[in-house]
């Protein structure tokens, strides 16, 4: 009997963008049995809504959208999973509107979720450029096997057991804006004793723009980085050894960064690099502070 797979997809103003992930699931090459799940974060517009109902009828599998008001990515990741839990599927994969799957995505997955016994399972991202220029294009790859820890919740597959046995809210609304709502829900995860896996073949793709690949977006990125991960490493400390371990690594980098700053000035390649060490302990710093770095305010892409 075929694995019952329903692909769950948090949309916010970016059309273009979810038309083209559509477009790429329509033309999976596999033998589940797949459905299509699409919560719309944007009450006012929900142009993300009015395109699955306006290709729902002809549509490959199943698709269903639903406009989900409070905003924030950890609602919508929370409504992308009751609704889910709705339906008779038997794995949730997750996948943000801009990606999009290679044609064996979910075949990969559930191969490897087999070989593993993998409670959650990532999969690779690979970017592409949209055009021409400078900046260096960096993936999203690992081994395929079991792991200790993900890195995002853009591209997953999980069973559906876990998050029956896990409490709602499944992200924590305290991280919708800011980001580290995924971090924070694998840190649960992990410490509820469930098994992680990766699948370096189950490959999505992402267009890195010429936004993405400037020093200021990757400045930004840092800082809202160590931000959020300061914040869920302070949410779940059981001592104060981690906290005083991350203030001497915070420490370290802030008077490590301006040297470095001056001997790689001249290196096209490292010259970000102290910039970005900088901005992250900034984040982390700023988070112990009880600040919290609102990423997730703007909309980028279309």
């Amino acid at each position: 009997m075929a694995e019952r797979v329903i692909i769950a997809i948090p949309t916010c103003k970016r059309p273009k963008s979810l038309a083209r992930l559509l477009d790429a699931i329509a033309a999976l090459r596999t033998s589940a049995d797949i459905s299509v799940l699409v919560v719309d974060n944007d009450a006012q517009g929900h142009q993300g809504f009015n395109l699955c109902r306006h290709l729902a009828p002809d549509y490959r599998w199943p698709l269903r959208a639903v406009i989900e008001p409070r905003r924030g990515i950890a609602a919508a990741r929370n409504r992308l999973v009751s609704e889910a839990l709705r339906s008779e599927a038997q794995f949730i994969a997750m996948i943000d509107d801009d990606e999009w799957p290679g044609p064996n995505w979910i075949t990969h997955f559930l191969e490897t979720q087999k070989q593993t016994g993998a409670d959650i399972l990532q999969g690779s991202i690979l970017f592409v450029r949209d055009r021409a220029g400078p900046g260096a294009v960096s993936d999203i790859c690992r081994a395929t096997g079991l792991v200790e820890m993900l890195e995002g919740a853009g591209n997953l597959l999980i069973r559906r057991q876990v998050l029956e046995q896990t409490s709602s809210p499944w992200f924590d609304p305290a991280f919708g804006l800011t980001g580290g709502e995924d971090l924070d829900f694998f840190v649960r995860l992990k410490r509820a004793g469930y098994r992680f896996g990766w699948s370096n073949e189950a490959v999505v793709f992402g267009r890195q723009t010429a936004l993405r690949r400037g020093l200021g977006w990757t400045m930004r990125r840092a800082y809202s980085n160590g931000n959020s991960d300061m914040r869920v490493l302070l949410k779940y400390r059981q001592s104060l050894k981690p906290v005083i371990l991350e203030s001497l690594k915070i420490l370290g980098a802030l008077l490590l960064s301006l040297p470095l700053a001056i001997i790689l000035g001249l290196s096209p390649n490292h010259r970000s690099a102290p910039l970005v060490m900088f901005m992250r302990a900034a984040g982390k710093l700023t988070a112990m502070l009880g600040m919290r770095y609102n990423e997730y305010a703007l909309v980028h892409g279309e």
